[in-house]
């Protein structure tokens, strides 16, 4: 079967994806992209996110030495009130802004105001150094942020949700190649989490246990799709993947966010995110763009929610074939429903198959 069109079901969202295994050879004459020369220096004076250098509205960074966070000078949620630095020419001065609070004519054009904040998180002082070229307890500096800010950010009675995530790559949309990642607090709980809130307390309340700790059992079984584990954190390609080379990491304990980790836990989780990030750069020996994403707890979810809730993130890589040839979401998958060719059997293999010594320290 698994070598004929059939769909799988995803656990967390309750979609199904397509997936055409017979497909994988067709030729391709579509869209190549072109892989930049990687050649970043460890400091760059025209950078916004460096150390001592001058960002929007002329707010100068520290010169700090460890990750750095501030507020995003181009925040997507907003707070009921806020001042911000405006420049116009040599002139700094500050302007108040305030949400819209819309009104609509009918409940078919429904809008509500939300609220939250966005911060950006630079990994460390260096311009070219990515996950898996840290070293391990800055790998840990920089989860020992995302926790600290999830916690900070939730801990405020209007935030529902913290959303910890990293674009990497030009092709991911990153804005800036500086290592970097973000955190948006939000008002509202996002639709993915909302959906997989709704999945696991279903499934808690149907079977008396953890949707993810049940998965990760079945899944440890017979092993074809786990690429990298230690002993708090398992990384694999889930049965449901949608993107070519897809992963998600699991807390092997059950535990629902990242405030909740122990020390050891957060060492884990540094090991393995350095270790299957160096696999992904190793796969096609380039920096590997993705978009990933810790989902945690919603901050209010109650002790239902919680106990339902089991920490995991989510790595959606767009490559497909080669470092110039990346999966396109169109036509049948934008009208229909996701569709892949390459199985996730597959591409495990396939991530288990290179080196997690990076391969720019193998040269």
């Amino acid at each position: 079967m698994l070598d004929l069109p059939h769909r799988r079901l995803n656990l967390l969202t309750r979609e199904w994806v397509l997936v055409s295994p017979h497909r994988a050879g067709r030729p391709w004459l579509g869209q190549v992209e072109k892989v930049r020369a990687e050649s970043l220096p460890p400091y760059d004076p025209t950078c916004y996110l460096c150390p001592d250098n001058e960002r929007a509205g002329g707010v100068r960074n520290p010169a700090y030495e460890t990750t750095f966070v501030f507020d995003n000078d181009f925040a997507a949620i907003l707070p009921d009130t806020v001042t911000r630095a405006s420049r116009q020419g040599d002139k700094v001065s500050e302007v108040t802004v305030s949400p819209v609070h819309l009104v609509t004519p009918s409940e078919l054009f429904k809008a509500e105001p939300t609220r939250g904040l966005c911060r950006v998180i630079c990994f460390s002082p260096r311009h070219d150094l990515t996950l898996p070229e840290l070293s391990l307890p800055q790998v840990e500096a920089v989860i020992l942020t995302w926790a600290d800010q999830t916690r900070d950010l939730g801990e405020r009675d209007f935030v529902h949700y913290v959303q910890v995530f990293e674009n990497k790559g030009e092709i991911m949309g990153a804005s800036n190649p500086h290592p970097h990642s973000q955190v948006w607090a939000s008002s509202h709980v996002p639709n993915e989490p909302a959906k997989e809130l709704a999945a696991q307390s279903d499934y808690l309340r149907d079977r008396g246990t953890c949707l993810l700790c049940d998965y990760l059992v079945e899944e440890t079984k017979n092993g074809e799709r786990i690429v990298a584990a230690n002993d708090h954190f398992t990384a694999l390609v889930p049965f449901w993947a949608v993107w070519p080379f897809e992963l998600l990491l699991i807390a092997n304990d059950h535990v629902p966010s990242l405030p909740s980790l122990s020390p050891a836990q957060i060492t884990s989780l540094a090991d393995l995110l350095r270790r299957v990030t160096a696999r992904y750069d190793n796969l096609f020996e380039i920096s590997f763009p993705y978009s990933m994403g810790f989902h945690q707890a919603p901050t209010d979810a109650g002790p239902h929610g919680r106990e339902a809730w089991h920490l995991h993130a989510h790595f959606y890589p767009p490559l497909l074939r080669s470092a110039t040839i990346k999966k396109f979401m169109v036509g049948y998958e934008m009208l229909a429903m996701p569709q892949r060719d390459i199985t996730a059997e597959t591409a495990a293999e396939r991530l288990r198959g290179v080196s997690e010594r990076h391969y720019r320290a193998s040269s």
